[in-house]
């Protein structure tokens, strides 16, 4: 790397950090209600119980329809351990948790980002990548609240990179060589597992992409590395399976992860919406336990969830045509980068200041892609990251849609952003010398 990239990446960490650090003091040592961040309550709340030996319960009925003092499997069990230890170590302090995870996130996002946009396009956009991705207001908020999306989208990139990397030792891009020499493939596998489970772990949703990502593996490295496929897929099982038998202790019947899936379904799905989405329930709609039919509240968490989960399906079954459209109707609340008179000031703040400001760069950045890679699609590094902002839009726009489910596909649309603006910066002569007195 030459010294003049090597300094502006470190100050690129260093602004991350610092704007993530900031955000975690301003959010403070208290758990309150903000835009979009209910969930740090719960895994706060969870924490706490934990600690005083309690257990995964709650104290009083929770979200989504756990009785006080019931079992739940709602919530990670990594990012509730993650805080269980802080707050076994340092007290009960939220701000000590907030930092520390901001100056993880704040260091490996931008790093991760300039990797992957480096091995796909050169040092140059690398370096823009890295750039977008430490000031995203998105990000920057996230990385300090108690929820899954910091280290989710940090292990999601990770694994993106590292799966690049088992099937390719050299990217040329634009004319620049970059030789990337990964550790032998028995040890990429290994991390490609370690990362891929941290993700499942974090938000089990993952694993729906999971196979389309080892079959992109195996078909771009010439069908030559199934063995490492199935290495790293046994690490995932071995970090996995203790959480499964552990729900199965407590539930006495199987739950793989987390009983969310059921919920999702069913509530999203629901003859309520007709053929309209609305992402928060409020105001004449009701709320979401109205809709659970009387006669199921008696069962526990992990069984209501399978129960829902077979009565959305049916939804689906029943009026294929009304779920088309319902689907079809979650596609503007997934892409929403406008202001919204339902969303609070931090919200449209955030939204307006990162998505809103980088969606055409982001369009613009996809298209030079395609239209100047070097080798054919499917093979292409360039066709993962393509696979996993489509499967995940999908998987999301077919089920539940809130704007921070998009938050890991912006973080890989962010590389196409960097394309975008390097490339148009070179078409400008005088930011032209600037992109080459730096490359």
């Amino acid at each position: 790397m030459p010294r003049v990239h090597r300094r502006i990446l470190i100050i690129t960490l260093v602004v991350s950090v610092l704007f993530r650090v900031l955000a975690a003091v301003y959010l403070g040592n208290k758990v309150e209600v903000l835009p979009g961040t209910f969930d740090q309550i719960s895994y706060h709340n969870l924490a706490l119980r934990v600690l005083g030996g309690f257990g995964f319960t709650f104290g009083e009925p929770w979200w989504p329809a756990t009785p006080a003092g019931e079992p739940t499997a709602h919530w990670s069990y990594l990012l509730t351990g993650y805080l269980v230890l802080i707050y076994k170590l340092f007290g009960p302090n939220p701000i000590i948790a907030r930092i520390l995870q901001a100056v993880l996130v704040g260091i490996l996002q931008p790093y991760l980002a300039y990797r992957i946009g480096r091995y796909l396009f050169g040092s140059v956009v690398g370096l823009a990548a890295a750039i977008l991705t430490a000031v995203y207001a998105y990000f920057v908020y996230y990385s300090a609240t108690l929820m899954t999306e910091p280290f989710y989208i940090t292990a999601i990139l990770a694994s993106l990179l590292i799966s690049m990397l088992m099937v390719k030792e050299e990217a040329k891009t634009n004319g620049e060589s970059s030789q990337i020499n990964p550790p032998n493939r028995f040890i990429l596998a290994v991390l490609l597992g370690l990362s891929l489970g941290a993700a499942v772990l974090l938000r089990q949703l993952f694993l729906l992409f999971i196979p389309f990502l080892f079959a992109w593996i195996w078909w771009a490295s010439g069908r030559k590395y199934l063995v490492n496929l199935v290495l790293s897929g046994i690490v995932i099982l071995m970090m996995v399976i203790p959480f499964t038998v552990f729900n199965y202790t407590r539930f006495n019947r199987f739950v793989l992860l987390n009983t969310n899936a059921g919920y999702a379904l069913f509530w999203s799905n629901h003859p309520i919406y007709g053929t309209k989405f609305v992402p928060i329930l409020t105001g004449d709609m009701g709320n979401y336990n109205d809709l659970i039919p009387p006669e199921l509240l008696s069962l526990d968490e992990a069984a209501l969830d399978q129960e829902l989960l077979k009565r959305g399906i049916g939804f689906v079954a029943q009026d294929p045509v009304r779920y088309a459209l319902l689907s079809i109707s979650r596609i503007p609340p997934y892409f929403t980068f406008w202001p919204s008179s339902n969303s609070g000031m931090i919200s449209n703040i955030a939204r307006v200041t990162s998505f809103g400001i980088l969606w055409p760069f982001m369009l613009y950045g996809l298209y030079r892609s395609f239209v100047t890679r070097d080798k054919p699609l499917i093979r292409h590094p360039l066709f993962l990251l393509y696979l996993f902002a489509i499967i995940y839009s999908v998987i999301h726009i077919l089920s539940w849609t809130l704007v921070r489910y998009r938050l890991p596909v912006d973080a890989v649309l962010v590389v196409f952003a960097g394309l975008a603006i390097v490339d148009i910066a070179e078409r400008i002569p005088a930011l032209r010398k600037l992109v080459v007195s730096t490359a």
